[in-house]
């Protein structure tokens, strides 16, 4: 038995007459005829049986309708499922997220695509812009958003989707809070919050203070930015900071632009061989829509100007 007896079988069951069943299927009427026949035979059952207008279904017949309709039913779903998958359009996307990623990039990128792609199942995990591209090449992870540069970017492919700033983040107490901008050699002599050592803006902030002709004086290290926020508001420290994740700063923290501001960028990363049809579509949505530093910083900082 296979799913072209069960179509022809249902055909013949809704037109109860070889000839139009055949013109309907678009074959002729001798292997529709053979077909069925055979059907039986494996069935172990008659089907239909011949009047003088036609034919009728058997009881047996009438029993197996409706799951050879829900068979072939099925059938279509499968096809319908790998045609999908191919196009990426269903299955499971793992995507692998820094920490920063949770104040924009995720916010944009994620609504748009549950939109688009409804079918497909997001598994979204936090970590570090290394380990998420570690976990690609191994394929325990399908994307990445990622902060830039990659330490390690080889068998990946990359693609800026965010550009941004870092800035200054100080408490509202310190000399510094009444400055609309400042120069970052300032800050040379002030106490510094970093990011964690595995975070490529531990990176970028050493290089930052080291342009300005200073290293800092690390007192703190910290993984998630609002707990980098949440120290400087205690005193503790200043801290460079993307501008973009700024939308929700604690009393007691004041932003400062930089005379000279340290552009930063993040990504999308996937596997430059390999990659998932949903991994190139989750791509190709984050690409559509690049966008530099966010307005909503731009009005936090205008804000605090005032």
């Amino acid at each position: 038995m296979d799913l072209r007896q069960l179509l022809y079988f249902t055909t013949l069951a809704e037109t109860l007459n070889f000839h139009r069943a055949a013109q309907k299927l678009n074959i002729s009427q001798p292997p529709l005829t053979v077909a069925i026949r055979k059907l039986e035979l494996d069935l172990g059952a008659q089907l239909f049986v011949r009047g003088s207008r036609g034919v009728m279904l058997t009881a047996a017949g009438e029993a197996a309708l409706e799951p050879a309709r829900a068979a072939l039913a099925r059938a279509e779903e499968v096809r319908l499922a790998a045609q999908q998958g191919q196009s990426g359009e269903r299955g499971q996307l793992r995507v692998g997220f820094v920490g920063s990623a949770i104040y924009s990039l995720l916010p944009r990128i994620i609504p748009p695509f549950r939109r688009q792609y409804p079918q497909v199942d997001l598994v979204l995990e936090d970590s570090t812009s290394v380990d998420i591209a570690r976990r690609i090449r191994t394929g325990d992870l399908d994307v990445g958003l990622v902060r830039l540069p990659l330490l390690d970017g080889r068998d990946l492919i990359v693609k800026v989707v965010e550009s941004d700033e870092l800035i200054a983040a100080v408490p509202a107490a310190s000399r510094f809070a009444a400055s609309g901008s400042l120069a970052l050699a300032s800050l040379a002599s002030e106490p510094f919050i970093l990011h964690t050592r595995i975070s490529v803006l531990h990176m970028i902030g050493l290089m930052a203070c080291h342009e300005a002709g200073f290293m800092p004086r690390v007192a703190q290290e910290a993984t998630q930015v609002h707990t980098i926020l949440s120290l400087v508001q205690s005193g503790l420290g200043v801290a460079l900071v993307p501008a973009r994740t700024t939308r929700h700063v604690p009393e007691g923290v004041r932003l400062v632009r930089l005379d000279h501001p340290k552009p930063i960028e993040a990504g999308v990363a996937i596997r430059a061989e390999g990659a998932s049809p949903a991994a190139l579509n989750f791509l190709a949505l984050a690409r559509s829509d690049t966008q530099s530093v966010s307005p909503e910083a731009k009005t936090i900082l205008d804000d605090r100007d005032q």
